[in-house]
């Protein structure tokens, strides 16, 4: 028995969607579609902001950072999912285990932070409108994005280094459809009191942190639209932070829920569920939500795809004038 437990396990088993073995064909289809759709609305919401004078302002310089997130963020999990459901590969190596975790941590930490950098530029713009232009300066939006990225990248590097420590002796079946702290740790056959206490502070430090900038932004942006006199100026006010609102909410909602709580979370199919909405949900909604509901981008995208329409009409009428 003793030599059992002392032997570290090299891989894991993902076990995905037990539940839905004859839905596999149709649940492959969907995540592949998913999986095409959330990396090309993301990279066109990237292209029209690197590409469009009229979109070179600091919200949306934070909102090209929030989809080049969503990419990777997307790809980190998605590539396994589709594995496991068209090739029925579930194996992943420890090394493969730890990799996927921390890189999946360090974009979510990453995003926490962006959005609460995106929460501060909304209540300058809406409640110091004349100091906007001097208070978020392009270096100031540049120190914003590093801060997201150093922070969220050296808090999930801590909570893997105490993570990969443990011993893993089995059983090596995660129940979940990639490796996250929760299932993993119910896998550890020796003591994770400190690996649960690390993660549970920096998950509230990188969660409540952010959330609190957040609260406190839009507390002091409601207050300040209900003091306009104008319904029309109070409508176009809230407009312009609608969409990063019901974006905050829906993350927040579904990570505070994930993450912020004391202990190992019971393998509950809930687990999964909610875990799908901020992994594979959330990042194809983010860019409908902000293109539908914000005119800048609706206008950007309809003058491109007009330009590039125009482009063929021009040289076929090139050439029949030549003729």
């Amino acid at each position: 028995m003793e030599e059992k437990n002392s032997t570290q396990v090299r891989m894991f088993l993902l076990l995905g969607f037990p539940a839905l073995p004859d839905l596999h064909v149709l649940f492959s289809t969907v995540f592949l579609l998913t999986y095409i759709l959330t990396v090309l609305e993301n990279v066109v919401i990237v292209a029209l902001i690197k590409t469009n004078c009229e979109l070179y302002k600091p919200m949306y310089f934070f909102l090209g950072h929030l989809s080049f997130i969503e990419v990777w963020y997307v790809s980190v999990t998605m590539p396994k999912l589709l594995a496991n459901f068209i090739a029925e590969d579930r194996s992943i190596s420890f090394v493969g285990c730890m990799t996927q975790l921390f890189f999946f941590s360090s974009f979510m930490c990453t995003e926490c932070v962006l959005l609460s950098a995106m929460a501060y530029d909304r209540y300058v713009a809406i409640c110091q409108p004349l100091r906007y232009p001097v208070m978020m300066t392009y270096q100031m939006c540049v120190y914003l994005v590093v801060v997201s990225w150093f922070s969220g990248f050296t808090v999930s590097l801590i909570k893997i280094s105490f993570i990969s420590q443990l011993n893993f002796c089995g059983p090596h079946v995660i129940n979940h459809f990639f490796c996250d702290v929760s299932p993993v740790l119910n896998l550890a056959c020796t003591d994770t009191s400190l690996a649960e206490m690390v993660d549970f502070v920096l998950a509230l430090f990188i969660l409540l942190v952010p959330l609190f900038i957040t609260i406190v932004s839009y507390l002091l942006i409601v207050m300040t639209i209900l003091h306009i006199p104008s319904t029309q100026s109070k409508k176009k006010a809230f407009s312009t932070c609608s969409s990063h609102l019901t974006v905050v909410t829906v993350f927040f909602s579904a990570t505070l829920f994930m993450y912020a709580r004391p202990k190992k979370i019971d393998p509950f199919d809930l687990n999964k569920l909610v875990s799908a909405v901020y992994t594979i949900v959330t990042p194809i909604l983010n860019p409908f939500i902000y293109c539908l509901r914000n005119q800048e981008v609706k206008r950007a995208l309809k003058k491109a795809l007009c330009e590039k329409m125009s482009v063929p009409k021009v040289s076929l009428l090139s050439k029949c004038r030549d003729k």
